[in-house]
């Protein structure tokens, strides 16, 4: 019987060696986070305060920039932090985490973005009848639909990914987890398995 180490935690690669290259990494992704956080953050205060912009697609927009705070916060700080004290462990349950995480609000990007266009579709082809379809309480439905899939999607793809016994190292080629990654790290072929996500990913954003 071959032995098995229990991996505990994983080493990130994603970036340089070299103290400086890192601070200045850390300098990026801190002008790349606080842009994209006061961006989210003001279009979500416009919608929320001006009442004329209470209307489906403004709604669902909201939702698309939630949903785009949380993906960049998932894992730039962590990044973040990384460059700065320049280490690059993660630990396993940080890792499920971050996987978990990541996936549950892509796919809600996804789930959202084929909503507003729908949206659109009724807007255009079905003026007369868009009130009707597209009542508040038909946008409140879809817009917990998308956020519920995204998180059956997740939970998917993150036990999937996690259930497997990893044995080939711990070190993740990239600055966060990411599962076409993990799957490298895998004892077993898991060709079958990254076809059935890929197909499954493919599926999900046609």
């Amino acid at each position: 019987m071959s032995n098995r180490t229990t991996v505990t935690a994983f080493l990130l690669l994603g970036f340089s060696d070299v103290p400086e290259v890192q601070i200045l990494y850390f300098i990026l992704l801190l002008v790349i986070y606080l842009a994209a956080l006061m961006e989210n953050l003001l279009i979500i205060t416009a919608i929320a305060l001006d009442h004329q912009l209470h209307t489906p697609m403004y709604f669902f927009l909201m939702n698309l920039s939630v949903v785009d705070l949380g993906s960049i916060s998932v894992n730039i700080p962590k990044a973040m932090a990384n460059s700065l004290t320049h280490t690059r462990s993660i630990s396993y349950a940080g890792c499920v985490i971050q996987v978990f995480f990541l996936v549950f609000l892509i796919g809600t990007n996804v789930f959202l973005l084929t909503i507003m266009a729908y949206d659109r579709y009724v807007a255009i082809c079905r003026p007369l009848h868009y009130e009707r379809v597209m009542n508040r309480r038909a946008c409140v439905q879809m817009a917990a639909s998308a956020w519920t899939s995204g998180c059956l999607s997740s939970a998917l793809h993150t036990g999937n990914t996690f259930s497997i016994t990893f044995c080939g190292g711990n070190m993740v080629d990239q600055f966060f987890c990411e599962i076409p990654q993990l799957l490298k790290l895998a004892c077993s072929d898991l060709y079958l398995s990254e076809v059935q996500i890929l197909t499954f990913s493919a599926s999900l954003g046609l």
